[in-house]
């Protein structure tokens, strides 16, 4: 059911005010829990709940010729499949555009942060590498898939091992102990503008009271903070102020959530 006008009105009139429905500050997450290695099929998985937004993550890994303009790297490919129980707003059938913004979205997040060494995945140059498969199914969309869904693909690719080989097949079930090439797992924190403030991990309510929204991939390191990729979404101009805004509250929301996840 679509957020009434009335809703969304007195969602704006908190906002100005800084304040919230749920009483959370503008710049607050709701709770976060994260269940790993929840499916035996998948090479690695997880389970994260941010609020009462519910997203599990499975990892497969299988054998592939490389990609014609890479043949010394793995492949990388993400799918986000929303399922008519994760929201009334889902249908069945083909990705729709939401699903595929969600899947590209998390996929440039990994692939610019280069959080998978690629080049680690390669078996034999122009013949056979390691794909990593990750598919995203949302399980209740309570607002915030976007940060949901990065959360439980970096836990899910951080407990994934190769299964065994025997030639250039897979031997499914027969898992090893060694576990993909990671660099510094990237934080993927989302922005929403209602009228004229920012706010992150909204409700769905909020999402559909919003102006806009912008995504911000970022990694942390002894060298500082590294910002891999950015993606709006939304008809509303952003200015180079609201820009230097966002990307400061990013910064500061973003270790904030990298220590939160850690723990």
């Amino acid at each position: 059911m679509e957020t009434s006008n009335l809703t969304k009105k007195r969602i704006k009139e908190l906002i100005k005010d800084d304040k919230r429905m749920d009483g959370r500050k503008l710049l607050e997450f709701r709770p976060i829990s994260v269940e790993l290695g929840i499916s035996k099929k998948a090479e690695g998985s997880a389970l994260v709940k941010v609020g009462d937004t519910e997203v599990m993550v499975g990892v497969k890994l299988d054998l592939k010729e490389p990609f014609p303009d890479t043949p010394e790297n793995g492949a990388l490919m993400v799918i986000a499949e929303l399922w008519p129980l994760a929201s009334e707003k889902f249908e069945m059938g083909p990705p729709d555009v939401q699903a595929i913004e969600l899947a590209r979205i998390i996929d440039r997040s990994i692939r610019e942060s280069e959080f998978i060494n690629l080049k680690k995945l390669c078996i034999k140059k122009g013949e056979l590498v390691w794909a990593v498969n990750l598919d995203i199914y949302p399980l209740n969309d309570a607002g915030n898939l976007i940060d949901a869904s990065a959360m439980a693909t970096i836990a899910a690719i951080q407990t994934a091992v190769f299964p065994s080989i025997k030639g250039d097949k897979v031997k499914y079930g027969e898992l090893t102990a060694k576990k993909l090439p990671l660099k510094n797992p990237p934080i993927v924190i989302t922005f929403y503008k209602i009228d004229n403030k920012f706010i992150i991990d909204p409700t769905v309510e909020e999402e559909e009271s919003s102006d806009l929204r912008i995504t911000v991939a970022m990694t942390f390191d002894k060298a500082g903070t590294h910002i891999h990729a950015l993606q709006k979404s939304g008809d509303e101009p952003l200015d180079e102020e609201e820009m230097l805004k966002v990307l400061d509250s990013a910064l500061k929301e973003g270790k904030k959530l990298s220590e939160k996840i850690s723990k």
